[in-house]
């Protein structure tokens, strides 16, 4: 697979590795987590690594539900509580106990490393990240898609106590929002991170180094993808000159031995025997260039124009049951337009364009194709293969009036090599069954492709000639993609999908950051307008109380002090003055109303001021 690898991960270090689909990436993680046993050399973990790993393929089928299934990366923490909670109980009959209160600090601190206070919301937080909804939470594991078993997997791996983790393809099955969410947590992770993906974008955002394994050698760059990529070819581009200089070097040299040859003197072969030295030398340092590995070569032709207005969709609604999709969707497409429709995960993307293709019938609305519009199905879930088909019948049954000859061409222009042309169908992984369907999709020269999330299956070096394909294209493109790199090269126009329409942005992806960066800006404006109006309301019925109060105190002072009047009087009348004990009762109330008078005072002046 390859040899002579060397490389080392720091704490902290978030590493891309990347290669063609085959090249050894997955062998590499097997090495690391020692599935696998390296035939020469070794590798060494830190004491301190906790290592813990996500395959694309997880499988949690049992009846915990989602939330419960995530909790139990914190089993420990919980084991922690619980005997945290007995030493508590504990140490209420021995308050001294060392060995007790001990235990009990470094559970405490234990606890509040693993976050111990928190670790409930964070999981929540996590899920929802991911892109789980509420009702999602509360689902058993059992009755999860394959997508949402890898999304599980993924945060339970992000929650866990290690501290260097191996992420396979983790942006598969993850919309837009889900894959940003993934960026900013790995941004502030405090572990290392190994991570394989084709998601160019995600890789440039989240990563720091590369690691690249090509033509049986690994590479490790300390750059992201995009600036790796750039290296590596300038390299490959040095190593080339310096092959072709060292190559017409030798043949001036032996141009030299064979002129000295012809003068047959004694110090012409002393010359000769120098020059072949020389030759050695060079031919010593000069190695063999390295083979590139083998790309895809297509391109998707037209067989005929299609009139201007390629399709027009008029106020389409779909539910299933009581699950409303979308309903008022109206989208016109004119000839060579690229419109890539985003949106979350379960809006109905694939649904809309099953539609648009007569698969699935709306609930409402009519869907109208241009004349001479011809079009191209690219399926997300590759359901059109026939599995018993050998490749060759497979790619031939798309068009039976080419020959052997150019069928088999064809193939080789996908990669199919050889006797790959007699494999069956259902024994090709699913980046081999993408290049066969892409390869149908040829043969049928469209002039209006329909794409669902065509690049899910392909590596990165097919991934680019994809692109390549659809950018000479001159026909018309429809794509449901996640892929940020392909859409911000090729779209024209963004059609976010939403439950009550399309909201059409025209430019790429980064037009649409811009729209979202402006949206968010606004919202926080509308928002900072109702938090300023709460506040004035806030204010003007404090101001209401305030002079209420004031108005009150003033009404009960008034009545206090002609209390107070009355019974001053009282005491200066004859037969009170006599009277011993209603003197002293008097004396106790104006006493008593005298002191209501100055605590009155005092709170009117406070409301006052």
């Amino acid at each position: 697979m390859f040899s002579n690898v060397n490389i080392k991960i720091e704490p902290g270090e978030l590493v891309g590795l990347i290669g063609a689909n085959g090249t050894g990436k997955i062998t590499l993680f097997k090495l690391i987590t020692g599935e696998l046993t390296a035939t020469d050399g070794a590798i060494v973990k830190g004491k301190n690594t906790k290592l813990g790993q996500m395959l694309q393929f997880a499988d949690y089928k049992n009846s915990l539900t989602v939330y419960d299934e995530a909790l139990t990366v914190f089993a420990d923490v919980e084991s922690m509580e619980n005997e945290l909670n007995l030493i508590n109980d504990r140490l209420q009959s021995k308050p001294g106990d060392a060995s007790l209160i001990e235990r009990q600090i470094f559970l405490t601190e234990e606890i509040q490393r693993r976050d111990g206070l928190v670790y409930k919301a964070i999981t929540r937080s996590a899920l929802l990240g991911l892109g789980f909804s509420d009702s999602d939470l509360e689902k058993e594991c059992r009755f999860l898609s394959g997508g949402q078993l890898s999304k599980l997997a993924l945060c339970k791996l992000l929650l866990s106590d290690s501290n260097l983790i191996l992420l396979d393809e983790p942006t598969n099955h993850l919309d837009i929002d889900s894959v940003m969410w993934l960026e900013d947590f790995l941004s502030k992770y405090k572990g290392a991170a190994i991570i394989i993906s084709h998601d160019r974008f995600f890789l440039d955002k989240a990563t720091s180094k590369t690691i690249e394994i090509c033509a049986k050698k690994v590479t490790m760059t300390k750059y992201s993808y995009s600036n790796h990529k750039k290296l590596m070819e300038q390299k490959r581009l040095t190593a080339e000159r310096e092959h072709k200089k060292s190559i017409k070097e030798i043949e001036r040299i032996e141009a030299i031995i064979k002129q000295q040859k012809q003068f047959n003197q004694e110090r012409n072969y002393v010359t000769i025997a120098s020059k072949e030295k020389q030759i050695d030398r060079i031919k010593s340092r000069l190695g063999c260039l390295e083979v590139t590995a083998s790309k895809m070569q297509f391109s998707f032709r037209t067989a005929n124009e299609s009139s201007n207005e390629v399709l027009s969709l008029n106020n389409i609604s779909k539910a299933f049951g009581e699950n409303k999709l979308f309903s008022g969707v109206k989208l016109d497409i004119l000839k060579g337009d690229r419109v890539f429709i985003m949106g979350p995960n379960g809006c109905g993307k694939s649904t809309l364009l099953k539609i648009i293709m007569r698969e699935i019938k709306p609930d409402s609305g009519f869907i109208k194709l241009g004349n001479s519009v011809k079009t191209g199905y690219f399926d997300q879930n590759i359901t059109k293969l026939i599995n018993t088909n050998t490749v060759l019948e497979e790619a031939w049954s798309q068009d039976r009036r080419i020959n052997q000859t150019q069928i088999r061409s064809a193939l080789a222009s996908f990669l199919f090599f050889n006797d790959d042309a007699y494999k069956l169908v259902e024994e090709l992984s699913g980046g081999e069954r993408t290049r066969l369907a892409l390869l149908k999709l040829m043969l049928l020269f469209p002039n209006f492709l329909i794409l669902d999330e065509p690049t899910n299956h392909l590596d990165i070096s097919s991934r680019e000639v994809f692109e390549d394909a659809l950018l000479n294209f001159e026909g018309t493109v429809l794509t449901v993609s996640h892929d940020r790199y392909l859409i911000n090269k090729l779209a024209s126009k963004i059609a976010i999908l939403e439950s009550d329409g399309l909201k059409i942005i025209e430019g790429t992806y980064e037009d649409y950051l811009q729209y979202k960066t402006k949206g968010r800006q606004e919202e926080s404006i509308i928002k900072q307008k109702k938090n300023d109006y709460k506040l004035r309301k806030e204010r003007e019925s404090e101001e209401r109380k305030r002079k209420g109060e004031i108005e009150r105190l003033e009404r009960r002072i008034s009545e206090l002090e002609l209390e107070i009047t009355q019974a001053e009087n009282e005491l200066c009348e004859p037969e009170i003055a006599v009277d011993y004990q209603k003197v002293f009762e008097l004396s106790d109330k104006l006493t008593k109303k005298k002191e209501q008078l100055v605590q009155l005072y005092h709170n009117w002046e406070k409301l006052i001021s």
